[in-house]
């Protein structure tokens, strides 16, 4: 058994925890994707409403993002991945030059989750016995195998949604006349805010009331910012 791996007590029925890896970094490269190009169409829209510079535009930032996206969480989550092997590796080398002392180390964590004196000593023993370095992973440092840094898989679940979230925004553009543009990419850019934000909470098991109220207060603050740099910059010209 990995020091990460732990059985699972219902394994057809399991925790939402399990996905918390790639869902995160799946619902920051949707709404990413939606929020930035909706706002960056309004914000080009609102200095030059040409279906050519929103063309341009949308499509610049859409391909940008998802690589900065997809850049940044494998930079990120591989950091964390490198912090975690290296407490792995510190605790195999103290399992190995003090193993008393690491015993005694778990024996005061049992104690400290509430077991008795001699429970605790027993269950680190016996732990210690059956995977010592597995026992001081899990409990000493908090990781298990379900919550483990997993930079590919963050990497590609957060591009491919920035690249499906963000061509929402950017077909509304595409497709709306002059006149109607703006509004429309407002509109649809909200209304994909609002569907990710309710899907994103309904497979976390959070309250969609509270993930919607986030996504449109950032994300209308974002549009709204943005359209009015474009305002300032066209006025200007």
């Amino acid at each position: 058994m990995s020091p990460h791996t732990h059985p699972l007590a219902h394994p057809h029925d399991p925790h939402r925890i399990t996905r918390s890896g790639w869902l995160r970094a799946a619902v920051l490269g949707a709404n990413d994707g939606v929020v930035s190009i909706g706002s960056l169409i309004l914000g080009v829209a609102s200095a030059d409403p040409s279906p050519r510079a929103v063309m341009i535009a949308g499509v610049a930032a859409l391909a940008a993002g998802a690589l900065s996206m997809a850049a940044g969480e494998y930079v990120s989550v591989s950091s964390q991945a490198d912090i975690e092997r290296a407490d792995i590796t510190r605790e195999r080398h103290a399992l190995h030059a003090q193993p008393e002392i690491e015993l005694e180390e778990l024996i005061r964590i049992y104690e400290a989750r509430g077991l008795a004196p001699d429970t605790a000593r027993l269950v680190a023993v016996e732990l210690t016995e059956h995977d010592a370095l597995g026992a001081h992973v899990r409990d000493e440092l908090g990781l298990t195998e379900v919550l483990g840094a997993r930079p590919m898989q963050a990497a590609l679940a957060s591009a491919l949604t920035f690249s499906a979230a963000g061509a929402i925004p950017l077909a509304a553009g595409l497709l709306a006349s002059d006149e109607m543009l703006f509004p429309a990419v407002l509109v649809v850019t909200l209304l994909a805010l609002g569907l990710l934000g309710g899907i994103g909470a309904v497979a976390g098991g959070a309250p969609v009331g509270r993930a919607l109220v986030r996504v449109f207060l950032w994300g209308g603050a974002a549009m709204a910012i943005t359209s009015g740099i474009g305002h300032l910059f066209g006025t200007a010209a």
